[in-house]
Parts: structure tokens; C-alpha cells; sequence
């Protein structure tokens, strides 16, 4: 929202640096400009390129967004012109923005414990499958932990 004004200026660019180095140089001052974004799935690039080229910028986590009983329209364009009125008024709380070096650890947290789930569930369904089939996984002996071992309930198998 520019200085005076009531309604912001909703403008839609691509999350690609051109776009927004080009966005950044339409609006003047990048040291009088104030930023703010939802924190979501593409990370804090937007946030550091921001900060790279003076911008004071905040990102916030959605469920600190304060909301009216009720209001549960959410489009892009609403969402933004309510993120400006309450940054403007100084009623968004900001997140702490990670560096890329922890943010590429807490990437790859992430995809290993989705890695693990994705396995038992694997395991999961290999087993009930079995079962359905009267095959049953022996236990491995103490000394062979690497080899399984497919024992039969019927004796026709």
C-alpha cells in the first residue's frame, strides 16, 4: 500500500528474480519499502532476495494471521489486500527465517521421515498381502539378519 492510500494496489508477478528485481524498481526506494508474504511450500528465497536488495520484508505463518469469525474465503487477491491492511497497522507477527543452510537440513528431516513413512507402509501393505495369501514371514535367526525367509501355512505350498 503506498503512503495515504486506503485500498492497496494488488499487482500479480511470477516468483522468478526478474520479475520481482523489475517489481521492486517500479515502486522506488527499495530502503522505504515494506514487504510481507504467507510462509508457504516455496521456502524463504522470496524473503532473501528481498533483504538482498534492501527491502525490509516479513514472512508470516498462516496460523498467525488473524481472522473474523466466519471469514473463510480465501483468494489470492483478498488474501493480499488483508495482508497489507494488517502489516500496514503493524498486526502480523513474523516468523524467524531459517538460513539456507538450516533450511536445506530441515529439507532433508523432511523427506527422510516421509521416506521412512512411505517405507512402513510398504511393509505394511507386503505383509497384509502375505497374510491374505497364508504366507507368513518367519523370524529371522539371531545370526542372519539380512536374509528373509518365507515360511508356508499350508502344506500344499
Amino acid at each position: 500500500m503506498m503512503p495515504g492510500d486506503e485500498v492497496p494496489v494488488i499487482d500479480r508477478i511470477w516468483n522468478e528474480e526478474g520479475s520481482v528485481r523489475h517489481l521492486v524498481s517500479r515502486l522506488g526506494d527499495p530502503a522505504a519499502l515494506r514487504a510481507c508474504y504467507e510462509a508457504g511450500p516455496c521456502g524463504f528465497e522470496l524473503h532473501r532476495l528481498l533483504a538482498s536488495m534492501g527491502v525490509a520484508c516479513d514472512v508470516v505463518a498462516p496460523s498467525l494471521i488473524p481472522r473474523r469469525a466466519g471469514d473463510r474465503v480465501k483468494t489470492g487477491k483478498r488474501d493480499a489486500s488483508r495482508l497489507a491492511r494488517l502489516h500496514r497497522a503493524g498486526d502480523l507477527t513474523p516468523v524467524r527465517v531459517p538460513s539456507a543452510a538450516e533450511e536445506a537440513v530441515r529439507d532433508l528431516v523432511r523427506v527422510r521421515a516421509a521416506l521412512l513413512a512411505d517405507r512402513k507402509r510398504a511393509q505394511q501393505r507386503l505383509t497384509a498381502m502375505l497374510l491374505r495369501h497364508a504366507r507368513l514371514i518367519a523370524p529371522l535367526p539371531a545370526s542372519d539378519q539380512t536374509r528373509p525367509v518365507m515360511a508356508s501355512t499350508s502344506s500344499a505350498a
